[in-house]
């Protein structure tokens, strides 16, 4: 099999790139109706869970681990611990899901979403707040699934023996594409989670 893992590599850098735009332009915006509405987003932020919002930061945070020792066990030829690792990464994402889940029940249980009842009484700054708070967060909530998806293929390939250290390009570009969910959930945090007027 003709492999160019030069081609690739910069190919998901490309694509990786692209991705970074999205989620700058969205930060972006956060940053000017943050900075026009301080107090409301503020008092928003106030009905976010710190604690939840913090063992996802922690739950990710260890997935990632989890990649880099996958893609170092398979290049070591140690298919069952890269396996596992990768096993371990996959079930860090759908913990990451359930807890992003149960946050998002509560909003709605609480009327705290765009166009609810409950948010057309409140102040135009926490409307805006909670828009992007779900526009952003649920953006996120799609690229792991993609990420748990390309990764559980990995491991039925490292399961197959179809993915081996000789031609790990693979995984390491679906590496790549998971740590960038991972680093774009570290700015999605604070700027919800941890608000100051």
């Amino acid at each position: 099999m003709h492999k160019d893992s030069t081609g690739s590599r910069m190919g998901m850098w490309i694509f990786l790139f692209t991705e970074l735009i999205l989620f700058g332009g969205l930060f972006l915006l956060y940053a000017i109706y943050s900075n026009r509405y301080p107090q409301e987003f503020s008092d928003a932020a106030k009905n976010l869970s710190l604690l939840l919002g913090s063992v996802n930061t922690v739950v990710l945070l260890t997935s990632s681990l989890f990649v880099v020792l996958s893609i170092i066990n398979l290049r070591s030829n140690s298919k069952r611990d890269a396996l596992m690792y990768l096993i371990g990464t996959i079930v860090c994402a759908l913990i990451f899901l359930m807890i992003k889940g149960v946050e998002w029940h509560g909003k709605f249980e609480h009327g705290l979403f765009p166009n609810s009842l409950v948010m057309q009484n409140k102040p135009k700054g926490e409307m805006i707040f909670f828009s992007l708070y779900f526009l952003l967060t649920g953006l996120h909530a799609v690229h792991v699934l993609i990420g748990a998806f390309l990764l559980s293929i990995m491991a039925w390939w490292i399961h197959t023996g179809k993915l081996t250290e000789e031609n790990d390009i693979f995984l390491e570009n679906s590496g790549l594409y998971w740590h960038l969910v991972d680093l774009i959930w570290i700015y999605i945090f604070p700027l919800f989670y941890v608000v100051v007027p």
